[in-house]
């Protein structure tokens, strides 16, 4: 159990550190590609995989990794915590770390839309209940690629954290969904210019 909250003072630094690694630039190293400059400029997981699928993966994993990581390794650290405490500092660990991917410190405070370093999080805290929302991921991510839809990822990516948030609510309880609405909130608003998309004449 923690008792001295101070640390959170180097954690979450630390959480946001890790979170700013960018595995997008790092996954296109070599092949003479600024993921910067094609596709929608968004250095994450989609735009990588515009150009380069063996590169997504890379970046896929290095992004769900980097969470996973974070929020694994400081609450390893917590001795003996009760539930509700390890589900806050989960959750803060985890923001801090989508902060870190979005407003990365080596791209100029600028990054991507979080949606991978957020799956990572999602499966520290919620194993069993991940493997729904990244099971919406995948058929809404093929249905959206054979119908050819605009935006295709956005929509995929944030209808699985809605029916995340969903079944939190459902089989959880207001807290833990609560938390995930606040994610799925901020990551709808970084993802503003794909509704714009959406919303814009053909």
């Amino acid at each position: 159990m923690i008792e001295d909250y101070s640390v959170l003072l180097y954690q979450l630094p630390i959480c946001f550190f890790l979170g700013s690694i960018p595995f997008a630039l790092i996954a296109m190293a070599g092949s003479g590609i600024d993921i910067r400059q094609v596709g929608s400029g968004n250095p994450g997981f989609n735009n990588v995989l515009r150009v380069s699928k063996p590169r997504a993966v890379i970046t896929l994993a290095g992004d769900m990794g980097k969470g996973y990581l974070a929020v694994t390794l400081f609450l390893t650290l917590v001795p003996n915590p009760e539930p509700e405490q390890a589900l806050i500092l989960g959750w803060l660990y985890g923001f801090a770390v989508v902060l870190g991917h979005c407003y990365s410190p080596f791209l100029k405070f600028r990054g991507g839309k979080g949606i991978a370093s957020s799956g990572g999080i999602m499966l520290v805290l919620y194993p069993t209940w991940t493997v729904f929302a990244l099971a919406t991921f995948v058929a809404v991510r093929l249905a959206g690629s054979r119908l050819k839809w605009r935006e295709a990822g956005a929509i995929a990516s944030l209808s699985a954290w809605v029916v995340f948030m969903v079944i939190l609510l459902l089989f959880l309880g207001r807290q833990d969904a609560a938390f995930a609405a606040f994610m799925t909130l901020f990551l709808a608003w970084k993802h503003k210019k794909n509704f714009q998309n959406l919303l814009s004449p053909a």
